[in-house]
C-alpha cells in the first residue's frame, strides 16, 4: 500500500483520532477478533454504527464526539477491515455480517441497541435487526440495495466485475486515490476529502473481495426488518446511492425519507453534525 495516501491527513487530525476514538480488538470467539472504537458512555441505548464498503471505523470520529455526550457510540471495522479478522467465506452474505456483529455484541454486554448502517452497512444491519428484541432502532443512512435480485443479473455481473477490474488494475491506494471524491459534494471541506480518502486508501484487499460479493450477492428490499422502527436518510447530493433508490428503501419501511442537505454519500463525514442531530432523534424516540 502506497504511504502517499495517507500524508493527505493532517498530523493532528490523526493524533486526534488516537487520542479521542481509539481503535481496540475484541475477541468475538474461535480466534476472531473484531476492531472498534468508541467513544461516550451511560446511555440506554448505544449506538452501534456499521461503515460502507470503501470506509472504515474512524470514519465515524466526528459524528461520535459530538454525540459523545448523550450516548456511548461504537464503530466497527467489518470483518476483513482494519484489524478484524475476515469471514472465513470468500462469498458472505448479510446474516454472515450479521452473526459477527450479535457476536460481537454479546463481548461487548449489549442487550440493546441503536443500530445504524451506512451504503454497504446497511446490507450488514437489516439481517442484523431481524433478531428485533435486541435492536430498539435501525437507521439506514445512503442505504446500498445490492444487486442480488431477481432480474439484476446484468447489474449484478456488470457491477462485479468492474470493482474487481478496478482493483487489479489501481489496487487500493489507486482507488482511493481516483474514487474518494465520488463520495463527498462539491461543498465538503478539504478535511472531509482529506478523511474519506484516507480511510478508502486502508482497505484490504481480502475483507474488500468479501464486500463486492455482499454488494453483489445481497438484496437489501427483500430483507428489510418487519418489527424494527426504521430510519432512512440520505444526503441531497448523493451520486452513488442517490435519494430516488433511497426513497425506494424508505418507502418499503412506510417511512419518508429524511435529506440531508448539501451532503454527498459520506454523509456522516461530510456534514456530521446534521447526522449526529438525525441519530439524535432516533435515540430519544426510541427510548420512549
Amino acid at each position: 500500500m502506497s504511504t502517499d495516501a495517507f500524508a493527505e491527513l493532517p498530523a493532528d487530525a490523526l493524533e486526534r483520532l488516537s487520542l479521542r476514538f481509539p481503535a481496540r480488538a475484541v475477541a468475538v470467539g474461535g480466534g476472531a477478533q473484531v476492531s472498534v472504537r468508541e467513544c461516550g458512555e451511560g446511555a440506554r441505548l448505544p449506538l452501534v454504527c456499521l461503515h460502507g464498503i470503501g470506509s472504515g471505523s474512524a470514519s465515524w470520529l466526528e459524528a461520535a464526539q459530538i454525540l459523545a455526550p448523550r450516548t456511548r457510540l461504537i464503530a466497527w471495522d467489518a470483518p476483513g477491515y482494519g484489524d478484524s479478522t475476515p469471514l472465513p467465506m470468500d462469498a458472505p452474505r448479510g446474516a454472515d455480517y450479521a452473526q459477527r456483529l450479535h457476536e460481537l455484541l454479546d463481548a461487548l454486554g449489549i442487550a440493546r441497541c441503536v443500530l445504524v448502517g451506512h451504503s454497504l452497512g446497511a446490507l450488514m444491519a437489516a439481517p442484523a435487526a431481524q433478531r428485533s428484541e435486541r435492536i430498539a432502532a435501525l437507521v439506514l443512512i445512503s442505504p446500498a440495495q445490492g444487486y442480488g435480485a431477481l432480474g439484476r443479473e446484468a447489474d449484478r455481473a456488470r457491477v462485479h466485475a468492474e470493482r474487481l477490474a478496478s482493483l487489479q488494475e489501481l489496487g487500493i491506494a489507486g482507488m482511493a486515490a481516483k474514487r474518494a471524491s465520488r463520495l463527498v459534494s462539491e461543498h465538503a471541506s478539504p478535511l472531509a476529502r482529506q478523511w474519506v480518502r484516507w480511510n478508502m486508501a486502508r482497505l484490504h484487499e481480502r475483507g474488500y473481495r468479501q464486500a463486492i460479493e455482499l454488494l453483489c450477492g445481497g438484496d437489501l428490499l427483500a430483507g428489510l426488518p418487519a418489527a424494527v422502527p426504521t430510519t432512512v436518510a440520505c444526503g441531497a447530493l448523493d451520486v452513488v446511492t442517490p435519494p430516488a433508490g433511497c426513497a425506494e428503501v424508505a418507502r418499503r419501511c412506510g417511512v419518508p425519507l429524511e435529506s440531508i442537505a448539501d451532503a454527498g454519500h459520506a454523509s456522516y463525514v461530510e456534514r456530521p453534525q446534521a447526522v449526529a442531530a438525525l441519530l439524535g432523534r432516533v435515540l430519544e424516540h426510541a427510548a420512549r
